[in-house]
């Protein structure tokens, strides 16, 4: 049963990491021909009709009134502001280091749990979390440009980073309430109905895009918009927000691989040591879960 646990937890983050490291080079194909707000709502389009024919099957229940508020604001954050940002910033920054000002999530995920919810991180955790972070800073420095400026586009991936981290924290209760499916699907449809404002035009913006770049959109809104979050949420419900968020340390690494396919942008050898000191990083705040898990275990053994 433990090794069953194991096994579908590393699979939704290994799923995770690798749908949601390729939409970064996503965005940056997107962006040859499609506005960053363009790309977002015809990013959620594509995946909120296909989550209408997954409801359909599911047959998910309508939220209750009292919880459509929070629905809108985490949807709002969560799509809305997050992948609109995302997109503006990889205006002036790489498909690699937005993965990297991203990867600041579980960072901000496990402060705001704490401050909030007082949830357990650990000693571990945290000097894991540290360590990956300082890989995370040697990729950024080892960027295939040679060089890292902070401008404007860094600063809407930080904002993006943070609305998400703040999706994730504050999505818990509700993910008990409802079950990771259909709440993950209530708020995909939240945040696809704030950039309807952004309707006009994309009819046109369609026409006039090639079809590459409209594959590229596709892509984002079949994958790395529908399933990473299901598989985020079971790990979230599973393990909590900042347990459940320290893996996507791990996004920046097959971000770098998945772009240097894609779109050429070859990572310096900074980038790839960058990537084993943030792998590092993730494996200790890591190895507490083991030993809490054998702890919480011991009870059922008795029994």
């Amino acid at each position: 049963m433990i090794k069953s646990f194991h096994v579908k937890i590393a699979f939704a983050h290994l799923v995770t990491i690798i749908l949601w490291a390729s939409a970064f080079p996503g965005i940056r194909a997107a962006l040859t021909a499609y506005s960053p707000e363009h790309i977002s709502l015809l990013r959620l389009l594509v995946g909120s009709l296909m989550l209408i024919l997954a409801a359909f099957i599911k047959r998910i229940r309508l939220p209750e009134i009292k919880d459509i508020p929070i629905i809108l604001l985490l949807g709002f954050l969560g799509f809305s502001v997050y992948q609109t940002a995302l997109n503006y910033g990889e205006q002036t920054v790489s498909a690699g280091i937005a993965s990297l000002l991203v990867s600041t999530t579980p960072i901000f995920a496990a402060l705001l749990a704490l401050l909030f919810f007082r949830e357990k991180f650990g000693l571990w955790g945290w000097i894991g979390s540290f360590i990956s972070f300082c890989g995370v800073a040697f990729i950024a420095f080892g960027d295939s440009a040679g060089s890292f400026s902070f401008n404007a586009g860094i600063i809407l991936i930080l904002i993006a980073s943070l609305s998400e981290s703040i999706y994730f924290v504050f999505q818990n209760a509700y993910l008990k309430k409802y079950g990771f499916f259909a709440f993950t699907i209530y708020t995909i449809w939240a945040g696809t109905l704030f950039m309807l404002i952004f309707m006009p035009g994309l009819g046109e913006a369609i026409m006039n895009a090639p079809m590459d770049a409209t594959l590229a959109v596709v892509y984002l809104g079949i994958f790395p918009t529908v399933i990473p979050y299901f598989t985020l949420a079971y790990v979230t419900s599973k393990t909590g927000a900042s347990e459940a968020t320290s893996s996507l340390y791990l996004t920046p690494v097959f971000a770098f691989l998945i772009a240097w396919v894609w779109l050429n942008e070859i990572p310096h050898f900074l980038a790839i040591a960058g990537g084993m000191i943030t792998l590092s990083g993730v494996f200790m705040s890591n190895i507490k879960r083991e030993d809490e898990l054998q702890v919480s275990q011991t009870p059922l053994k008795n029994l």
